[in-house]
């Protein structure tokens, strides 16, 4: 014989995360979106303490062509990096003068990573970058 109790709970609210998800509402309020010449990349989300910063990519993906691009990251992790207690450490550890117009980079996974933040999934199509500069 089963519980009622079982029969009321919402199995999706109850369920266990193991990575980050977006909220339904975000804006970005940290960061700011730098426009750039980089062989890579001609957006980042530069994160300037002073006159240092650093650049944060994130992957995408086209479907229809199977495409991958750097761009900037999501607002909603825009703030969650700044606000994060260990991102302050990392950006000062890693945060340079631009040369030639363009900041030291890391990818959004790198930066996670080092501030021990639960990691977004993992797709398929994403390059990975091991612990080296970018």
């Amino acid at each position: 014989m089963s519980s009622p109790l079982f029969f009321c709970l919402d199995k999706e609210k109850f369920k266990m995360r193991y990575h980050v998800s977006p909220p339904q509402l975000s804006k970005q309020a940290f960061g700011e979106i730098y426009i750039c010449d980089h062989p890579a990349y001609n957006r980042c989300t530069l994160y300037k303490c002073g006159k240092r910063g650093i650049a944060v990519i994130q992957q995408r993906y086209v479907k229809s062509t199977k495409h991958t691009y750097w761009t900037e990251i999501d607002d909603w992790i825009t703030n969650a990096l700044w606000l994060c207690p260990k991102f302050h450490a990392y950006l000062r550890e890693h945060a340079k003068e631009p040369v030639s117009g363009l900041y030291p980079t890391s990818t959004v996974r790198q930066v996670m990573w080092a501030c021990r933040m639960k990691p977004m999934a993992r797709e398929v199509w994403e390059t990975v970058f091991d612990k080296k500069d970018f």
